[in-house]
């Protein structure tokens, strides 16, 4: 008798110890996916990102080639007299190291697309990995802001494959640093922790202000012409 009144006493009370210790593991789970729910999309914004930018890379390419066969062609992405891939092709300034421009796209977003498929495989990379790919990405974004700059108020034309081009750039840039930063890749003093909280948690309307600049940049500029086609 008293045996089995031992038994059910244990048996009553172990599914709320269960429940108990389920509840007290349950803020640690949720933050786990919170914070893998963003490494799980990173690689796929790098792969996805990556072919665009070296899908338009390789167009660029190959219209260049075209048009140093036959430089009075007209080519397919010259659309109007302000969105024109030959008006631009032909500057010093799409060709700012000596060569075309495209062969950096086409190196610079192989690696990424590589880095990004490496990681869905489950490989992982050293600190020094991290920081050269954030150096890259840098320099990307640089040289894709300066090419802007160049084409809407220097050369006066745009190509809309160079457009997309900066559109993957920018991304990329901005959620490698964000990846860095929530890893700890890159570690910010005290003094500018307030700015990471910042951005890890505004990273989306970052991105957003960023096209929107872009945009009003090229309305403003050429609303002499987008005027007569409105």
């Amino acid at each position: 008798m008293f045996a089995t009144i031992t038994y059910m006493a244990t048996k009553k009370t172990t599914p709320k110890k269960r429940t108990a210790a389920a509840k007290a593991v349950e803020p640690t789970v949720v933050g786990t996916k919170k914070k893998w729910s963003f490494t799980r999309i990173f690689p796929w914004l790098l792969v996805v990102g990556g072919t665009i930018g070296l899908l338009s890379a390789i167009i660029l390419t190959i219209e260049k080639v075209h048009l140093l066969k036959n430089p009075s062609a007209s080519l397919s992405c010259d659309l109007n007299p302000i969105i024109a891939c030959g008006s631009v092709i032909n500057t010093p300034q799409a060709s700012a190291f000596g060569f075309p421009n495209p062969i950096i796209g086409i190196a610079g977003f192989a690696i990424v697309i590589t880095v990004g498929m490496a990681i869905l495989a489950g490989a992982t990379f050293k600190r020094w990995f991290w920081l050269g790919l954030q150096a890259g990405t840098i320099f990307g974004v640089c040289f894709v802001t300066w090419l802007q700059y160049q084409s809407i108020y220097n050369i006066g034309a745009l190509c809309p494959y160079c457009m997309v081009v900066w559109s993957v750039t920018i991304p990329i840039f901005i959620y490698t640093l964000l990846y860095n930063i929530r890893e700890k890749h890159i570690v910010l003093p005290s003094g500018l922790q307030s700015v990471g909280r910042f951005f890890g948690k505004y990273h989306v309307e970052i991105l957003v202000t960023w096209y929107l600049l872009i945009i009003l940049a090229i309305l403003e500029h050429f609303w002499y012409y987008w005027s007569t086609v409105i």
